[in-house]
């Protein structure tokens, strides 16, 4: 049985302030995220779904995945999406030093500066990828580890509704349910482009986009 919220607690988000869990908006808008990619075909397969509901989203990609799928990374940027920060190793916050934690993101975000395209060259796309996104693995995050990446400029994104496509004993009903019982205006949604949590979210993401697309919902990436 998950026991993880789907719904961010306020408690929680009252405790860590200076974290990013929604977007203030007057408007109909969601910000759709995906963690763990790039991942061959399935992270593909996202964007084209995008692309059909002409929907903007955040990448929060993991270091050690650009290095092996270059061109993959490319196609999420060429496709006008923003980027985030996912460590390189994906690694657990809880279990790992500050002078660790801090090495390892900022070995991703190396890789991600380099791979990014040349914004002289690429005027016509000019994404977020410029901001300093990031996402700790599992949401787990020390304190200092928190203030510590503040301090070297990150923003860090954690969400309002989680969509637990990971789960294998979360059917693609419950997750597609998770996800549109609970997002409104504003809300950060978070998905994975991932193997694990493909057989879910390549159910529900089309079918949420869909949803909120007829009522009059738009995608966004974060800034």
């Amino acid at each position: 049985m998950n026991l993880t919220p789907v719904k961010a607690p306020l408690v929680v988000q009252k405790l860590f302030p200076k974290y990013t869990w929604e977007i203030a908006s007057n408007t109909k808008e969601i910000y759709l995220t995906f963690d763990d990619g790039p991942t061959p075909e399935i992270t593909n397969w996202v964007l084209n779904t995008l692309k059909q509901y002409h929907a903007k989203a955040t990448f929060f990609c993991i270091g050690n995945n650009i290095e092996k799928h270059p061109e993959i990374f490319q196609n999420i940027i060429q496709e006008g999406h923003a980027i985030g920060n996912h460590t390189h190793n994906h690694v657990k916050g809880w279990k790992t030093s500050v002078p660790q934690y801090l090495d390892n993101v900022e070995k991703a975000q190396q890789i991600i500066d380099l791979n990014k395209p040349n914004t002289a060259d690429n005027k016509s796309e000019d994404t977020t990828t410029h901001t300093k996104l990031f996402r700790p693995p599992y949401g787990q995050i020390m304190p200092k580890q928190g203030t510590a990446l503040i301090k070297l400029g990150y923003k860090i994104i954690m969400w309002s509704v989680l969509s637990i496509d990971w789960d294998k004993f979360v059917s693609r009903k419950v997750c597609l349910s998770n996800v549109i019982t609970k997002a409104g205006s504003g809300s950060i949604i978070v998905f994975h482009d991932s193997i694990k949590a493909s057989k879910n979210m390549q159910y529900a993401l089309p079918k949420v986009l869909e949803y909120y697309s007829k009522k009059g919902y738009t995608f966004k990436s974060l800034y």
